[in-house]
């Protein structure tokens, strides 16, 4: 099973077998508060019927589409309403089928975007200490999650980190976006200098780094991440896989920390999880370097379920009940009351900060003397007992509600926690 202890689950199963709204069932007839919208995916809520019902349909018009040298109306259609709720001038979009492949599809873009432009020297990527970007060879190359990466040898060549930005010093308890930090982006001025610009293609980050336990931005920090690529002609790959549909109130983390990347990749909240898809929306430039170079393919790259026709029908739909019900926006109203609620757990035994922006909260614990993670680890199985679900990573709690969440959800899942803290050693 990916990402899990698996003789540990075998050992006491957690098994799901229905979901709707903000609920899953369990196997054993209990229903279980999702306070993580699946895994940062669900977005909309579950089994919503307008996707439900658009799946179903294409199911029964067409089941599958080849996407090599010929194509279907709805990925066009899916692509022109991405376009629309992207920043500046993002306006075209390469379909894949995950976050993962979203990454390494942004990596290959770049790579081959200043090839295109005579400076195939630039051949180097830039990632942040505990960035995570899938789980590819490209991603966790990019990545700075040792976990991630320790097992699966050297990586690719030509990769160098950035620091995190995590400074519980500095920036505990806070509300929004640190005061501490911008300064931290200048590290990428060193590494200019080292490598020269003229071999550096891309620097990727999250906005908000999320599965790492949500590390907020610092204010200013990610414009002058802005600022210092622009200067030396390098590509900035903003990592939206979490951050995009509405996590953060907005269309795009982008938008809401107001600086437009060269690249956005996605996935997760495009089809509220119901189909799995991913992209990469590209800036027009980077789009019509492609398109101005030798007749014949382009970009030799691709999958073969690049832009599934019940992936497209399921995001679709799912742009429209966003639209429709004014989601992202709700989200961001109901941003306000999660942040209240979490950092009502200020004080609670245990916990050594509490954090948030946008539809997105966390907080971290102390770890137990030699056993890091354990603590966490146990909170997240009890409040599971009790009938809540988060996200555990490391000694970090993480949650991020379907963006439909009410006072009510936000009041189980926070009243859960606090009783689960003060009952644990």
């Amino acid at each position: 099973m990916p990402f899990t202890a698996n003789r540990q689950f075998k050992a006491a199963p957690r098994m799901l077998v229905e979901a709707e709204g903000m609920y899953y069932k369990t196997m054993d007839g209990r229903r279980l508060l999702d306070g993580f919208a699946g895994l940062w995916c669900c977005n909309a809520g579950h089994c919503r019927k307008p996707i439900v019902e658009a799946i179903q349909r294409q199911a029964a018009t067409m089941d599958y589409a080849p996407a090599f040298q010929m194509g279907h109306p709805l990925s066009f259609q899916l692509a022109s309403r991405i376009a629309k709720l992207a920043p500046g001038n993002l306006d075209h979009v390469f379909f894949c089928n995950s976050g993962s492949e979203a990454v390494d599809t942004a990596l290959k873009i770049a790579l081959a975007w200043h090839r295109s432009q005579g400076r195939g020297e630039r051949i180097r990527l830039i990632g942040r200490e505990r960035g995570y970007h899938g789980v590819g060879f490209g991603g966790i190359s990019v990545g700075g999650i040792p976990t991630n990466r320790k097992m699966f040898g050297a990586m690719i060549a030509g990769v160098d980190h950035l620091p995190h930005t995590h400074n519980l010093e500095k920036n505990a308890f806070t509300r929004g976006q640190p005061e501490w930090g911008a300064q931290l982006a200048d590290e990428l001025e060193r590494l200019v200098v080292l490598h020269d610009a003229s071999t550096i293609a891309a620097v990727i980050v999250e906005p908000m780094a999320g599965s790492t336990g949500v590390l907020i931005p610092p204010k200013g920090y990610l414009q002058r991440l802005r600022d210092i690529t622009s200067k030396h002609g390098i590509l900035l790959i903003f990592d939206e896989v979490i951050t995009a549909f509405g996590r953060m109130g907005t269309n795009f983390a982008a938008d809401k920390y107001g600086v437009q990347p060269d690249m956005i990749t996605f996935a997760k909240g495009v089809t509220s999880g119901t189909v799995p898809m991913g992209g990469v929306l590209v800036s027009a430039p980077i789009y019509q370097a492609f398109m101005s170079g030798p007749a014949g393919i382009e970009l030799f790259h691709g999958y073969t379920y690049s832009a599934h026709p019940l992936a497209c029908a399921a995001g679709i739909a799912t742009l429209q009940l966003y639209k429709d019900e004014k989601l992202f926006e709700r989200a961001a109203t109901m941003a306000k009351v999660l942040e209240a609620k979490l950092h009502s757990l200020k004080g609670t035994r245990h916990v050594i900060d509490v954090r948030n922006d946008g539809l997105v909260g966390a907080v971290e614990l102390a770890p137990r003397a030699g056993s890091p993670g354990a603590r966490a680890f146990e909170t997240y199985l009890k409040c599971w007992e009790r009938n809540v679900m988060i996200r555990q990573t490391g000694d970090i709690l993480a949650i991020a509600p379907a963006l439909i969440v009410e006072e009510t959800h936000l009041d189980e899942i926070v009243g859960t926690l606090r009783s689960v803290l003060e009952s644990l050693d």
